[in-house]
Parts: structure tokens; sequence; C-alpha cells
């Protein structure tokens, strides 16, 4: 049986994930990926004082003190919660980068002075009542990077990881990274996640150069993870 999903065209301001109403629907199958760098690069003789910093808490509280571990990273990182009660979705967003009006973004921020590095949210009516009723994780990467590579600016676009976690009330969220290479600006590493709530698709996109010349660093790294992972469907209140 077919899967229908409506009004999805602007689903991504700069990789639009398009979603046919003739793609066949996916069984889902739960796939767990830690996501990590493709490519490895020149890593400097000692971490500094910061990064040795956020190692130590992360190692320290994961699996033990998660929320207060999410805290901590957040408040160290200098991210802050941003909540849309109207749209009804919830993430943290790095408190320096600026939130800007853009036609098809339901939520943009940049940052200062860089606004090729930024965060976008898209929200659209679908007629699903959960992501898995469209596919698994795999299933929807796929289809995210078939839809990036048809850009004319895309060079080439990879994916790095895929994974499933549970949101708010127990709803599915897919968290995907992947890096592009493009004629516009180069290098970009791009974390996503999506769900399916109120008959509503979530989309952000998380943007960020990441050069040969200036790789992404460690500790802007975990701030983006941070943001990704943030991203759920706003508590009812």
């Amino acid at each position: 049986m077919a899967l229908r999903i409506c009004n999805c065209s602007a689903l991504s301001i700069h990789n639009p994930l398009k979603f046919s109403n003739s793609m066949p629907r996916a069984s889902l199958v739960q796939r767990h990926t830690h996501l990590h760098p493709p490519r490895e690069t020149p890593s400097s003789p000692c971490l500094t004082k910061r990064d040795l910093g956020l190692s130590i808490v992360a190692i320290f509280l994961n699996g033990f003190l998660p929320n207060l571990q999410k805290a901590i990273l957040a408040q160290d990182l200098e991210l802050q919660r941003y909540t849309d009660s109207k749209e009804g979705f919830t993430l943290l967003r790095p408190s320096s980068w600026i939130k800007v009006e853009k036609a098809g973004a339901t939520a943009l921020f940049e940052e200062a002075n860089n606004g090729s590095n930024n965060i976008g949210v898209v929200v659209n009516p679908v007629r699903l009542t959960s992501l898995g009723e469209f596919g698994s994780p795999q299933f929807v990467a796929d289809k995210l990077i078939q839809a990036e590579r048809r850009k004319e600016s895309t060079k080439d676009a990879v994916v790095i990881g895929f994974a499933e976690r549970p949101g708010q009330g127990g709803l599915q969220v897919y968290e995907f990274e992947y890096e592009v290479d493009s004629t516009r600006g180069g290098m970009k590493r791009i974390f996503s996640a999506a769900f399916v709530a109120s008959k509503k698709l979530y989309l952000v996109n998380i943007t960020h150069s990441d050069k040969p010349e200036s790789p992404l660093s460690s500790n802007t790294r975990i701030m983006l993870e941070q943001v990704l992972h943030s991203f759920d469907a706003a508590p009812l209140t």
C-alpha cells in the first residue's frame, strides 16, 4: 500500500527531503548507530582544558545521571531552551545565535556574522501518526541523501550515521548525520532529526561548515549534538 504525505515540498530550508506519494511503505527496523565523523582530521597534541572538562563530565555522568548531565552540558555549552508552544516543538539552541525570519522556515537560528552555520526547523502536515509508518531510519536516510544529491549545487553527499530514540510520550525520533560537499560553501556537516506528532512532520536541520582547512572542532560537535538530541515535541501543559 502506497503511503501518502501531503504538503511536504518544503521540509527543509537547505536540504529538502521530499516524500513521494508513490513510495512503498517500508517496515520499521530499529537500528541504532553512533554518529561519527567520516574522515579523520589531524588531532591536536592535547585537549584544551574546556574540552577535557566536558569529556570528564560526560564520561562520569553518562548512564548514571542523564538529566543532570544534559543540564550541565547545556549550561557549559551556553545553550538555551527554545519552545514553540503553538507549533508544538522544543529544542536547545546556542544562546549567541540569532533568530531570523525566512520564508518556509518555522524557526531559523543563525550564528552571528556567519549565517551559513544555522539551525532550521520546518513543520508540515502529514497523513501519518508516526514516523515508523513511513519507513525505518535507514530508509529515510537514503531518501534524504537522494534528495540532496539531486541538487545542482551538490558535488557529493554521504550518510555518516543514523539512529532512533524515544521522544516525548514515547514518539519515534529519527536522527541523521551526513556530509555534503557543495559548490555553495564547500564541505558542510549536517545533523537532522525528525518526528511525527499530531499528524505533523517536524524536521530540524543543523548545518555547520566542516572544511578540511577548518574542520569541525570537538567542542562545536558536542554542542551541535546536544541541539540534535534536544529536538522533541513540546511537553503538554
